[in-house]
């Protein structure tokens, strides 16, 4: 049965981390999303996938269903299957979710945040009073950025969440959470167009030890 009901149900399946999603075809009645299933179809979530990524392919298969639903309801073989289960509301997203909270949000649940909210808003924080958006970022730990560059886990331990660890116009730009860390792979500054992290870099002097708010 269909997870979330409400104005942005992929964006919150992408959000929320969900490994599967769908689309359905159902019954209108006087509730939201509360009618009897025609039918219905389930996809994975990929691990990198965006809303917008999700949207272009749950488009696709929404239109084939629609198809199928016709043709089943014009020779009277389309099933109503009542809706079970417990589900979730999916309401509009806000500006104010968009915000980076460093302090309290994992590494994974920054890069959903990012997921999620691309194309829409983009997630952003704040560098030296500027709006920086994050377009596509990584999950790292401590022993994977070790391998990547010359640091150490111990020299990370008292850093604050938001934290600049490396940043590099050849390596790219690694960010200190709660857990772990954050490596940007597409960044838009303030007033400017989205680019790849290192041609961003090379444009753009970012150093250690300062802080992403």
């Amino acid at each position: 049965m269909p997870k979330y009901r409400g104005a942005a149900p992929i964006q919150w399946a992408v959000l929320n981390g969900d490994d599967t999603t769908g689309v359905c075809t159902m019954y209108m009645d006087e509730k939201m999303d509360t009618g009897d299933i025609i039918l219905k179809k389930e996809v994975k979530i990929g691990e990198d996938e965006t809303t917008g990524e999700l949207w272009e392919r749950l488009a696709l298969l929404g239109g084939e269903m629609l198809v199928e639903t016709v043709k089943e309801i014009e020779t009277g073989t389309a099933p109503r299957i009542k809706q079970s289960g417990e589900v979730s509301m999916a309401p509009m997203l806000t500006k104010d979710m968009a915000k980076i909270r460093w302090e309290t949000q994992k590494t994974q649940e920054i890069k959903n945040l990012v997921r999620g909210l691309n194309p829409i808003m983009g997630a952003f924080a704040f560098y030296k009073g500027k709006k920086i958006k994050l377009w596509k970022v990584d999950c790292v730990n401590d022993e994977e950025l070790e391998k990547i560059v010359d640091i150490k886990s111990e020299d990370m331990k008292n850093m604050s969440s938001g934290t600049i660890v490396y940043a590099d116009c050849k390596k790219g730009l690694y960010i200190k959470t709660v857990d772990g860390i954050l490596q940007v792979l597409e960044i838009q500054a303030e007033n400017a167009k989205r680019m790849e992290i290192l041609e961003f870099m090379r444009g753009n002097l970012l150093k250690s030890g300062e802080i992403f708010e």
